[in-house]
Parts: C-alpha cells; structure tokens; sequence
C-alpha cells in the first residue's frame, strides 16, 4: 500500500517543530547527556529528528564530531 501524502501528514507527530527550529538548536541537543534528552525537554526536536532523514543525518553527524572532539582531549 503506498502512503500518500495526506496520509504521512496526519501521521506528524503533533509535537514535530519542523526542520528550521529543529536546526537552530541541533547543536544544543547533540551536547545534551540522553538523560536529558529523555526528560522531554525538547520533545518537539526529538519528534521532528524521528520523522526527517536529513535532519536526523545532520544530528549524528554533530554526535560523530562530539566523539571525535572529546578523543582529542
């Protein structure tokens, strides 16, 4: 069955805020420790990270150079 697009919109988490705010914190929230990630804090990244490839793509690019940073120290 293929999902057309009214069926992927009514699928959105409602809390999703979308690929431009979700962007202007990425870097906050790749630094937060994923027990606070988990306290919902930013609910509304974490669900739009779930639904958007690219975003998700660019969040664990920031997570590999986190690794990478703290390997140097």
């Amino acid at each position: 069955m293929n999902t057309t697009k009214l069926e992927m919109f009514l699928q959105t988490d409602p809390r999703d805020v979308g690929c431009e705010e979700a962007l202007e914190v990425l870097h906050i929230y790749a630094e937060m420790s994923p027990g606070d990630r988990r306290s919902g804090r930013m609910a509304g990244v974490e669900a739009h990270l779930r639904a958007c490839g690219p975003c998700s793509e660019d969040y664990q690019g920031l997570l590999a150079a986190i690794a990478l940073a703290a390997d140097d120290l």
